[in-house]
């Protein structure tokens, strides 16, 4: 089968490395010259707890002249509809896309392109791009640490499902997620507590789950990830084998104290990791937080659940983004009148 990768931004550099140094033939595709030029003039180039340089074939998607049967979103997920109509253009008659993407991106994709050719995977690994063709990875890089949680949105093609499991467990560790929404939300609740606040204080993960005052705050996005989830009867999956729910949940004052405790253990492997919606602040760029938050917050409104600090978190980076404030950690203050 053809495939590509499409989008190269800081996952999109890491994957297509590994998958290339493991002698895979793909493509990445991206609309920005300046990052196909880097790729294919020096290749995919990775930094941090790996580092290697690997040759990728780039391509413009304006002049791809391939079909491809399987595409890999990486983009983000701001203009997913006209992203998602170019990639059409470049998809086989029965081509599917596998969307890599933080949130819930399924719903939308499958509007466009239909549910039985909408697949997802859930990313359990992070990276920061630093330059064009050049991403920074900051998870630990056992498999057991890259792995990948994937599923179907509808009936898909089970020939290609069976391709896009392959293709992934090439860098790390596959989960086949049969409650594929639980999975997603996993990475919605890890994304809302860890890449929320790191955007919001301008820190890594570490720095946010040390400090105690913004420990507090993740402790609370979280338990209303749950609270939420719970009330939408959706089944919350564990994470790299961690029960999230297990582990952080609490009724009583005791596991309360245990959670809070647990947070910076349960972050451990990905304490570097800086969070995308930071880095597209530091751009001066939109970032994806009515995507991630924002769907909690949507989420607890229709089911009659309430989401201070996820509606904080929004607040707070839109304000950000308008230059009402910096990501800095003294925003940790802001949270104080929601205790």
């Amino acid at each position: 089968m053809e495939y590509a990768i499409y989008g190269a931004g800081s996952l999109g550099i890491v994957l297509a490395a590994y998958l290339a140094r493991s002698g895979e033939k793909f493509d990445v595709v991206d609309r920005n010259p300046k990052s196909v030029n880097a790729l294919n003039e020096r290749g995919a180039v990775v930094r941090g707890k790996a580092d290697f340089c690997q040759k990728v074939n780039a391509v413009l998607d304006s002049q791809t002249t391939k079909k491809y049967d399987i595409v890999f979103l990486l983009t983000k997920q701001l203009g997913n509809v006209d992203t998602v109509r170019k990639i059409s253009e470049f998809l086989s008659d029965d081509g599917v896309i596998c969307t890599l993407q933080n949130g819930l991106p399924e719903q939308e994709i499958s509007e466009i392109l239909g549910a039985d050719r909408t697949f997802g995977a859930a990313v359990g690994w992070g990276a920061t791009r630093l330059e064009s063709g050049v991403s920074e990875l900051t998870s630990e890089p056992e498999r057991e640490s890259l792995t990948f949680s994937v599923g179907s949105y509808g009936n898909g093609d089970n020939e290609k499902f069976d391709e896009i499991v392959r293709i992934l467990g090439v860098m790390g560790h596959v989960d086949i997620e049969t409650n594929f929404i639980g999975a997603r939300w996993v990475k919605l609740l890890i994304n809302s507590a860890f890449s929320g606040m790191s955007a919001v204080l301008g820190d890594t993960f570490g720095a946010v789950a040390e400090n105690k005052q913004s420990r507090k705050v993740v402790q609370r996005i979280v338990k209303e990830c749950i609270d939420v989830a719970n009330a939408a009867n959706i089944k919350i999956e564990p994470i790299q084998g961690k029960d999230v729910v297990k582990l952080l949940d609490y009724k009583g004052a005791f596991k309360k104290k245990i959670s809070f405790a647990i947070i910076p253990l349960a972050i451990k492997k990905h304490r570097l990791l800086k969070a995308s919606m930071l880095q597209d602040i530091e751009k001066g760029i939109p970032c994806e937080i009515d995507s991630i938050n924002g769907i909690v917050c949507a989420f607890g409104k229709r089911y009659g659940v309430a989401t201070p600090f996820n509606d904080k978190v929004v607040e707070i980076i839109h304000a950000i983004e308008k230059g009402e404030y910096q990501p800095r950690f003294d925003n940790v203050k802001l949270f104080a009148d929601l205790f």
